[in-house]
This record gives C-alpha cells, structure tokens and sequence, in this order.
C-alpha cells in the first residue's frame, strides 16, 4: 500500500535525501564503440569486426596473383534490457505539501536512488556474465594489504601480454578493497603544499584511473524484478580492471513524458518513462577485462 505522504507546512522546498547515487560506471557508458554499430532488426545490432592475413616474402622478378586478404563480419548482439517507470502526482499532493512533491523533485530521487544505481548494478553484472560466459573465471584471492599490489601487477601483465592498450585502462574498486590499497607496503604517502595535511588518496596506479564503488553495486548478479536488489547467489566483486574499448552500450528506444491533469487520469498528473537498452562485450576485445571476486 502507498505510504501518507507529509504534510507538515514547515517542510522547505528542498528534500533531505540521502547521498544521492551517481553513474559510478559513465566511462564505460560513452565510448567509440557507440558509433560504431548498426540496428538490423528492432533489437538487434551488428559490430563491424576485420581480420587480415599476414605479411610474406616480396619478388623482384615475378608477380603474385592478386587475391583478398582480408576478411569482413559482423558480430550480433541482441538487446533484451526493456524497463519501465511511472507514477501519478495529485496535483493537491504538491500544494499541501508545500511543493515538496512535485514532479521535479520526485523524479530527482528516483534517478538518483533508484535509476541510476540499477543501471550501474546492471552493467557490471552484465559484463560478468557476459564474460564468464564465454569461458573466462574470476580470480577469487582474497586481497591483502601484502598481495594487493603483486595482484594488480599481475592483471596488468596478463593485459600487457594479450596486447590491450596500457592508455586508458579503468580499476573499479569497491571502498574496502580501496581502503586497502591506501595501506599497502608500497604505496607512498606525501606531505601537500608544506603543511602538516598528508594526503593517502589514491587517485591512479602505473597511470590506471581508479574508481571507487559501492560494494552493493559490485555484485555478480542482480534482481531487477522490481528495481535493483542482490540476486540469489550474488558474490561480492573487489576489483574490475576494464580497458573502456572492451564495453558497448547499445540504446534503442528512450522516452519521457508528463501529461497534465486530465479526465482520464481523473485529475492527476501522469509521468511515465521507458527505455530499451543493453551492455555488451566486445567478444575480440574479451582480454581487456578482469574481474577479482570473493571466494
């Protein structure tokens, strides 16, 4: 059933929400690769992939026969991430509640507490899937301040020898794992502008931007039946080291509308909102991914 809402007058015009989310993962969510596709179907887009053959040995007395060596496909993906929102607003519910209620400040908390946190939950858990998928296992070591840099170098070799590009490449942390690094044997602190503030933030590693996520938005699976919540066997993911080149994230179809009060909405503001979208990995860019979970 609906909660009351409040009515106290004395309410400001401002809500107190808790620390609104932000798109912890917006890297991930602009990259070339967005322009690169092309819809053949209502959901479905093809990825142009090239291959060629190597080079040979030249003549300088004869003529080879010209043949193609190079060959064109297209890698298909279709999108299934269809979700849906909307939600009816009195317009007495926003005078009485000294326009706190209003569909300007309903819609902020639901992008920020709802909205946006699903759709980092859902690409994250999306790229895992995708990723194990295809035959890839997480490492499961359990990060110590000992460990914790030996392990980051050993995923950036692993992406150095499978020729992923070192520029570029983005470590999502979750706070722990992050609190972690901070302490770690070799990491160096610095005293800032001659004063007596020391500075721990640890903003890059070996020029790898890091990121810090919530740990509730670092899980391998999801349940989005009605927002975001841990799926069933969910497990805890400590680190993500991604080259954004490796990630696509398809939109097909995004609409927002707010009708006035009506007859049939019987007098009520109606807002409603719909989008059709995916996430995808690049199956020949496969190798820029790592993923460290909890055993």
């Amino acid at each position: 059933m609906p909660t009351a809402l409040n009515y106290a007058q004395e309410y400001a015009q401002a809500l107190a929400q808790a620390y609104p989310y932000v798109l912890h993962f917006a890297d991930l969510r602009s990259t070339e690769n967005d322009a690169r596709y092309r819809w053949v179907g209502a959901n479905t887009i093809q990825i142009p992939t090239i291959s060629t053959t190597g080079r040979v040995d030249g003549d300088r007395d004869t003529i080879s026969t010209a043949t193609r060596n190079y060959n064109n496909q297209w890698e298909t993906k279709t999108l299934t991430n269809h979700r849906k929102w909307s939600t009816l607003v009195h317009p007495m519910d926003i005078d009485e509640t000294n326009f706190v209620a209003t569909i300007q400040n309903i819609t902020q908390v639901f992008n920020e507490e709802q909205k946006f946190p699903e759709m980092d939950a859902y690409l994250v858990s999306k790229v895992y899937a995708d990723w194990t998928a295809v035959g890839k296992t997480a490492d499961s070591t359990e990060i110590t301040v000992d460990n914790i840099l030996q392990l980051f170098d050993d995923y950036m070799t692993e992406m150095d020898d499978k020729n992923v590009p070192a520029s570029g490449r983005i470590l999502y942390v979750t706070p722990q794992v992050n609190k972690i690094l901070k302490q770690a044997k070799e990491i160096s602190r610095f005293v800032m502008n001659g004063e007596n503030a020391i500075s721990r933030a640890v903003r890059s590693l070996d020029e790898v931007k890091i990121e810090t996520v919530p740990s509730v938005l670092m899980k391998t699976v999801y349940d989005f039946t009605e927002g975001w919540q841990p799926g069933v066997g969910a497990k805890q993911i400590n680190m993500f080291l991604v080259h954004p080149s490796a990630v696509i994230t398809p939109e097909k179809y995004v609409f927002a509308q707010l009708d006035p009060p009506s007859a049939l909405s019987e007098g009520k503001y109606v807002y409603f909102e719909e989008s059709y979208d995916d996430v995808f990995i690049l199956n020949k860019r496969i190798d820029a991914i790592m993923f460290n979970i909890a055993a």
